[in-house]
């Protein structure tokens, strides 16, 4: 495994920061996990009055109306309904792959989850940035700056390393998950698509988004001629040399496999994000909190 670190530049969340205000009202709606709805009862602004019902509580009944009106009326309150953001950030061994200077996929991955844990921050709402591979690495939902700095510090010296298990990994860890919440699964999504698929409905109760994160070389396989392919995961080696027609067929399957992801979310409602690691991480954070579903 490896244990190399990797850096989050300070000035990422100072330009998050700026970015947070240009987006804002998506963000307070998609991503910061505010939920407002009303209820009967203490809260915080009152949104109006209702007649009173066999059964309501006695103590709700406001006695001031009913002074002047003679009439049983309950006053209902706009109460803020917190929703908790997990997310799933893939470490296996093939997040580690990088080509030319862009980061490696985790290093980009663990940007993208370290600013929804930041935008989520922003509004003192909780999150849990869990890391998996053949196993979940599950963490504990939690608040604040002081937290949010500690997870980023945990996300630099990550280990990454083992196969992915994406199936197994999700059904742990839907146990843990006691409410309906936001759920953010960032991974190469190079796994078995029946994997997957049943990842995405085991979730699809939730608030689910998946971003995908793949190199450049993965994405148009700008390689030619003779070359050796590296299974990351296994260790297995590939002596070929790559064809047009080698290359065209790859770019058919990976379209394939992508748009079948693409398909069962949208089945859900889940929405589905496709990024390679050379797109500028605020073109990648603009393009998921902009679009709505």
């Amino acid at each position: 495994m490896s244990d190399k670190r990797h850096n989050i530049d300070v000035e990422f969340f100072r330009q998050l920061d700026r970015f947070t205000f240009m987006v804002k009202k998506r963000i307070s709606t998609a991503y910061a996990g505010s939920r407002r709805s009303i209820h009967s009862g203490r809260g915080l602004d009152t949104k109006g009055y209702r007649e009173y019902d066999s059964g309501d509580e006695i103590k709700t009944i406001d006695w001031k109306v009913y002074a002047r009106s003679e009439k049983l009326y309950i006053r209902q309150f706009e109460e803020d309904k917190s929703l908790t953001t997990h997310i799933l950030l893939d470490s296996s061994k093939s997040m580690d792959y990088t080509s030319g200077d862009a980061p490696s996929k985790f290093e980009y991955a663990t940007m993208l989850a370290s600013g929804f844990a930041y935008l989520v921050t922003k509004d003192n709402d909780k999150f849990a940035i869990s890391t998996f591979a053949e196993d979940v690495n599950i963490t504990k939902p939690r608040r604040g700056r002081k937290y949010l700095l500690k997870t980023i510090e945990r996300l630099e010296t990550a280990p990454v390393g083992g196969k992915t298990a994406i199936d197994e990994s999700t059904l742990v860890y839907s146990k843990v998950i006691h409410s309906r919440s936001l759920v953010i699964i960032i991974s190469d999504f190079l796994q078995d698509p029946k994997e997957i698929e049943s990842a995405i409905y085991r979730l699809s109760d939730h608030d689910l988004i998946l971003v995908q994160v793949l190199d450049r070389t993965e994405s148009s396989l700008e390689i030619h001629g003779h070359s050796r392919l590296i299974d990351l995961e296994s260790g297995s080696k590939l002596d070929t040399y790559v064809s047009e027609d080698m290359k065209n067929e790859y770019q058919k399957k990976l379209t394939e496999h992508v748009g079948h992801i693409s398909d069962v979310c949208n089945k859900v409602g889940a929405e589905f994000y496709s990024f390679t690691t050379d797109t500028p991480i605020f073109d990648a954070f603009f393009n998921t909190i902009s679009r709505g579903k």
